[in-house]
């Protein structure tokens, strides 16, 4: 009989053993691309600069001269691009005993689920540290602050009061984006994209946004949240940490950005000494965000 072992405990194999241990299960869709705009690479590292717009026009007098103004520079923000790389072996004594194939297959499907799980995990990682001291922007704010500086003071992207998700939290948020302004102060077309929750708050955000009266209440009034489309769709992460955090995504150009400079790749090789096979496969991207404005939110506790 056959005997696998885990630690020192043998174990009887017994039907379905093989399908068990080496069961690949299934992966959640690909989620960095509804947390960020991607965008591919072909340098070590890219730079967006922010330049501030014009301010209002004055009044010119009669016979008087033009005001001139001048786009102001700002904050520069660096995405470093960062390898990610992982690899696995079979040995001499598995490639002899024509285990290759089901050994080495067992094994390429856990590498690419590895990477794909990386890559999530990195993706996430920008929005569970928002407000995580150290993990700053180009404006050396953290991502969700109401003290962004700009050249006309400064601004915010959090709820001004922490709130769970609730309808009434949200529309405060979404009235918030809407009085965005740019650094010289000018109001400017800021609108919600998408919700973005913590599977905690997925059944909660279903009802918030579809249904047709008001959410949990007794009130005959509309879902203004629905009727208005103010926010058109909702996404769970199923990789967030903190279960109260939530977030707007906005229409903000160069906000919440993904750099692609290598995408995933798979090689594989043999090496002299042991004879063995490797394989590795091998990344590298940047994430982050340039304009705060991309993203707004709540940091519950």
């Amino acid at each position: 009989m056959a005997v696998i072992t885990t630690g020192n405990h043998p174990k009887a194999l017994w039907p379905g053993v093989h399908a068990w241990f080496g069961a690949v299960y299934n992966k959640h869709e690909a989620e960095h691309p509804f947390l960020f705009d991607t965008m591919s690479s072909s340098q070590n590292y890219e730079e967006d600069v922010e330049n501030s717009s014009f301010g209002l026009a004055p009044i010119k007098p009669e016979g008087g001269a033009t005001t001139y103004d001048q786009h102001q520079q700002g904050f520069t923000k660096r995405y470093t691009h960062v390898a990610y790389s992982l690899g696995y072996i079979v040995t001499r004594e598995e490639l002899k005993d024509n285990l290759y194939q089901k050994v080495s297959m067992a094994r390429a499907q856990s590498l690419a689920f590895s990477m794909a799980q990386t890559r999530e995990n990195v993706a996430a990682n920008v929005y569970n540290r928002a407000v995580t001291a150290g993990y700053t922007g180009g404006d050396g704010v953290v991502l969700l602050s109401a003290s962004h500086p700009t050249t006309s003071g400064n601004q915010s992207n959090i709820l001004s009061t922490a709130a769970a998700l609730s309808e009434a939290a949200l529309e405060d948020l979404c009235i918030q984006v809407m009085n965005a302004s740019n650094s010289r102060g000018l109001k400017i077309s800021l609108r919600p994209t998408a919700l973005i929750v913590s599977t905690a708050n997925a059944f909660e955000a279903e009802r918030i946004l579809k249904s047709t009266l008001q959410n949990d209440t007794a009130n005959n009034a509309v879902n203004a949240l629905r009727s208005t489309g103010a926010v058109p769709t909702f996404k769970v992460s199923h990789y967030f940490t903190n279960s109260n955090y939530w977030f707007l995504r906005t229409n903000a150009p160069n906000g919440m950005c993904w750099m692609d400079r290598e995408a995933v790749e798979f090689s594989k090789d043999s090496d002299f000494d042991t004879d063995n096979a490797k394989a590795k496969a091998y990344m590298r991207f940047s994430v982050g965000w340039t304009d705060w404005r991309g993203i707004y939110g709540s940091n519950a506790p």
